[in-house]
């Protein structure tokens, strides 16, 4: 699974998960597009990935903005001269129960996770479809089966999927791969705050008994966008230890 000569954009790539996977496929050859709306993180994360050997640079595009997005594309193949992959991963929660949701985590959650997964993949298809080669990876979560409390979050990456299977048919016959990758408990940061009933909870409901680990969605975005899985397409992977939702 090398990725030697191939160029990738990951979006939200300053957080935990986004961060693990551009370090992944740095380390296979690719060049990295480190995008997040957060320009110190993203730059952290180029420094890691410059560090160990690879070549990164990074942008800080809203991906729900069409043209901040536009540009981003732009920089991709004015520096590197095309573009192959895409690692639709921005997204961010803002958790509530259905009668005290207001518009406003609505809006934030499903337009930063669905609206902004559909502007990136828009932009680089043209480039995609003009070379006949591409890898879109969109990272869904196994909340998209349902989940108290996130309405917005369920809805957004629910979305997600269905975007896969709508962009994964549409795009098939140009050589572009579209696929999607559903993570269960993954050991973050963020895991981290939750309370110790909650984490022994979901632990519990998941078939291995343990939370995954960042490397493991790291793994599987490197598949999916590898030359291994190129008659792979419209399908969306659970890297959950087993669960079938939360």
């Amino acid at each position: 699974m090398v990725l030697q000569g191939k160029m990738a954009i990951i979006t939200g790539a300053g957080g935990d998960l986004g961060r693990g996977m551009s370090l992944r496929l740095a380390e296979k050859g690719a060049r990295v597009m480190v995008n997040d709306k957060n320009l110190d993180k993203a730059l952290e994360t180029v420094n890691l990935v410059v560090n160990q050997g690879g070549q990164a640079m990074a942008h800080n595009a809203d991906v729900t903005k069409a043209e901040e997005v536009r540009e981003m594309v732009d920089q991709v193949i004015r520096e590197w001269g095309k573009v192959d992959i895409l690692v639709n991963n921005a997204g961010d929660v803002r958790d509530a129960l259905l009668i005290k949701m207001g518009d406003e985590d609505w809006d934030f959650v499903v337009d930063l996770s669905l609206k902004g997964s559909f502007v990136c993949a828009r932009a680089v298809a043209p480039h995609m479809i003009e070379q006949g080669y591409g890898k879109i990876v969109n990272i869904s979560s196994m909340a998209y089966r349902g989940n108290v409390g996130q309405t917005n979050y369920v809805s957004a990456k629910a979305g997600v999927v269905g975007l896969t299977h709508a962009l994964g048919l549409e795009l098939a016959r140009y050589g572009i791969n579209v696929n999607c990758i559903a993570p269960g408990l993954i050991e973050t940061p963020k895991s981290r705050t939750l309370d110790e009933k909650t984490r022994e909870r979901l632990i519990k409901m998941t078939p291995m008994r343990r939370m995954g680990e960042i490397i493991d969605i790291a793994n599987a975005v490197l598949f999916l966008v590898s030359d291994v899985s190129k008659y792979i397409t419209r399908q969306t992977i659970h890297v959950s230890g087993g669960m079938e939702g939360f």
